[in-house]
């Protein structure tokens, strides 16, 4: 079974892990978990990303507040030119203490008002951005982290540029690159007339 120590994206809190008020800076480079994105909008996988940020310790577990940056590929969704580009997201997440979530389970599980009451307002607390730590505390693995943040704020509608132009809709070329370009438009609701005017005239 492997160590979670050998994970590249183990990092060590054992030094500030149930020690209130101690904080942990973190300024390191993790490989792009799989799975984030596709061919079409994503982050390659064991592509570098950059955790810039800290550990704080509270009563309750570790926050994480960190910028993350990551080289997105893409492809703009006007003029289907490919887009690679450095994408930063600012993360704030909870890594509670595993006797503290224990405890919190078992007050799910009692009949009193008020041990319900306390295990609701957990639970609400414990949204997509809480993660568990490792071996006691000591660890806390990024992996999840890092996926589901950058899954999350992967552009939706990738521009190369604002103002971008697109393509031509008759015939495809990159009006970015060719401004003045257009088409005498013909009303195709009569072509077929003028085509049947055509062969009339040619028979008389």
């Amino acid at each position: 079974m492997a160590r979670t120590e050998d994970s590249p994206w183990a990092v060590s809190v054992a030094q500030v892990a149930s020690r209130p008020g101690q904080s942990k800076e973190i300024d390191a480079t993790f490989p792009a978990p799989s799975g984030i994105g596709d061919e079409i909008v994503g982050v390659d996988e064991g592509a570098d990303v950059s955790v810039v940020g800290s550990f704080d310790s509270i009563v309750d577990g570790l926050i994480l507040n960190a910028r993350i940056s990551a080289p997105v590929h893409a492809e703009c969704t006007r003029c289907l030119k490919p887009i690679q580009r450095d994408w930063t997201v600012n993360v704030t997440s909870f890594f509670p203490y595993e006797d503290k979530s224990a405890a919190g389970k078992g007050g799910k599980a009692g009949k009193n008002g008020k041990e319900e009451e306390v295990d609701i307002i957990a639970g609400e607390d414990e949204a997509e951005d809480t993660y568990p730590l490792l071996d006691g505390g000591a660890w806390a693995d990024l992996e999840a982290l890092l996926r589901d943040t950058l899954v999350e704020e992967l552009p939706l509608q990738p521009l190369c540029k604002p103002d971008c132009k697109g393509l031509c809709s008759q015939c495809g070329i990159d009006l970015n690159e060719n401004p003045d370009h257009q088409h005498d438009m013909t009303d195709i609701r009569f072509a077929a007339l003028e085509g049947l005017k055509a062969k009339l005239e040619g028979k008389e």
